[in-house]
């Protein structure tokens, strides 16, 4: 969308009128819900700057007032419910030991599993020539989500509480070969990404590393763009701060301009629901967008798609209110937990949620299954190094 000078300041001024919202990571104590609040806050704060020159045909007004009070609601439960639940059940050490080798042993089978369906070592600037060939059986593909966004996070996160980094590399080690299986970009990066939240979480405190974790990748990209530009900073930049951050912001201009004029979904493109619903759309809303506005097969966030999409601009707020208790039940199952723990063990799940809707996070990438592990991880393994099963 084409910037015009004229729109600057009613951009900035909405732009700086949101940024108060920022005050719930200022005060608020760090969670789960932060660390995924502050990336949605972000993608929320780009939609309102970018829905000020958007050409699109929709009320932009209402678009923005709703995005905001959304992402209010959203953060409200989100950010501020915190209060732990008892924990009825815990995973003894020998439990806890036997649990983290299937998850280990269920990747490893996962992955060969998958490798018959699909496995190429291509480039990522190959990986559109083959993306729309690929099949996996039902039950691989939700176990390639579930375990590489989930799971294999979860494994390190737990190794590297039991001080024993040796075996915390092996997870990420095979979240690399999920990346020829589903030619991802998201699977070549994320073992770089959890070791940067690694690094983060050792020299900065929770709520800082994860501000930063946003801020100084994005910041890079400016100052690559600005003094070093070449086709490596640009890549770098494409990669960054365009499709990490822009792309899922432009995601509800684009929602926000579909459904303004075609019917809304009231949640039936969720894959249970469809078969007992009238849908007008039968192919996945990630593919009706490609038909329509030829920019790529488009998710969005579930303030695109259970909200705009699924009951549109008016209700869309009170939908990111259940998705924010919902979240917050990631909070108090957590809350007994280390916070780099938390950082660490979902250090994918804040990405995941700014690019594919809400259900499909919980669902088909393992939130809810991680929330959990959180609530059965026996707290006593963080006061003192729990030994081999044996012991």
């Amino acid at each position: 969308m084409p910037y015009d000078a004229a729109l600057a300041n009613c951009a900035i001024a909405s732009v700086g009128a949101f940024s108060t919202v920022s005050l719930f990571f200022i005060f608020g104590r760090f969670s789960f819900g932060y660390f995924v609040g502050f990336s949605l806050f972000s993608m929320i704060l780009g939609f309102i700057w970018l829905n000020n020159f958007s050409n699109f045909n929709y009320d932009h007004r209402l678009a923005g007032l709703s995005a905001a009070a959304s992402a209010v609601l959203f953060l409200l439960p989100a950010v501020l419910i915190n209060a732990p639940v008892k924990q009825r059940f815990a995973l003894s050490p020998r439990a806890l030991e036997y649990s983290l080798k299937f998850i280990l042993v269920l990747a490893l089978g996962t992955i060969v599993a998958a490798s018959f369906y699909n496995f190429r070592l291509v480039s990522i600037r190959q990986i559109y020539d083959f993306r729309n060939e690929l099949y996996f059986p039902a039950p691989i593909r939700y176990l390639t989500g579930i375990v590489s966004s989930v799971l294999l996070p979860f494994a390190c996160a737990c190794y590297l509480a039991l001080n024993r980094p040796w075996w915390a590399a092996v997870p990420l080690i095979l979240m690399l070969l999920f990346y020829p299986i589903t030619l991802s970009k998201f699977a070549l990066f994320s073992t770089a990404w959890i070791v940067v939240v690694l690094v983060l979480s050792r020299i900065f405190e929770a709520r800082a590393a994860t501000i930063l974790s946003i801020l100084l990748p994005m910041l890079l990209g400016v100052i690559l763009m600005g003094g070093f530009l070449n086709e490596h900073t640009l890549y770098y930049f494409n990669l960054v701060n365009i499709r990490m951050m822009a792309t899922p912001s432009s995601a509800m201009d684009i929602y926000n301009d579909f459904f303004a004029s075609h019917p809304l979904t009231w949640f039936c493109q969720i894959a249970f629901l469809k078969p007992m619903m009238n849908c007008p759309y039968q192919e996945q809303l990630s593919l009706v967008m490609q038909e329509t506005y030829r920019f790529g097969n488009i998710n969005a966030s579930l303030f695109a798609t259970e909200g705009v999409a699924s009951v549109g601009p008016y209700l869309a707020p009170l939908v990111a209110l259940v998705c924010g208790l919902v979240i917050a039940l990631g909070n108090r199952v957590s809350a007994g937990l280390p916070p780099r723990f938390v950082l660490i063990s979902s250090a994918l799940l804040p990405h995941t949620f700014l690019n594919v809707p809400f259900t499909t996070a919980l669902l088909t990438h393992g939130a809810g299954l991680l929330f959990l592990l959180w609530y059965i991880l026996p707290r006593t393994m963080f006061d003192r190094k729990i030994e081999p099963a044996a012991s």
